[in-house]
């Protein structure tokens, strides 16, 4: 990747993180639905030996529908700010789990 091509990608990165925060501080009911989500399906899947990328997919599908964030329901799809989230999501419901 060129440094031209390398800032360019890495400042699309910051604006999809911009536009998503400011979602999260506009409607914090995002961030409640989206751990409950995480945590119900990361638990039925791991029930299941679904494996993560599926567990993620399904979380993603699951938070469009129910919250205003529109994550695609393909995973190629997935911006890096969409990746993102959705590891966010997994590791705060794993350090949940480890604090139990």
């Amino acid at each position: 990747m060129s440094n031209a091509s390398g800032e360019m990608h890495k400042t699309r990165i910051i604006s999809e993180l911009k536009g998503f925060i400011r979602k999260l501080l506009q409607d914090p009911k995002i961030l409640e639905q989206s751990l409950i989500v995480a945590r119900a399906r990361l638990k039925e899947g791991a029930e299941q030996g679904q494996s993560e990328a599926q567990m993620l997919a399904i979380i993603a599908n699951e938070v469009s529908d129910t919250t205003s964030i529109h994550i695609p329901e393909d995973p190629s799809e997935h911006s890096d700010a969409d990746k993102l989230f959705l590891e966010l999501l997994k590791d705060v419901v794993e350090e949940e789990e480890a604090l139990y």
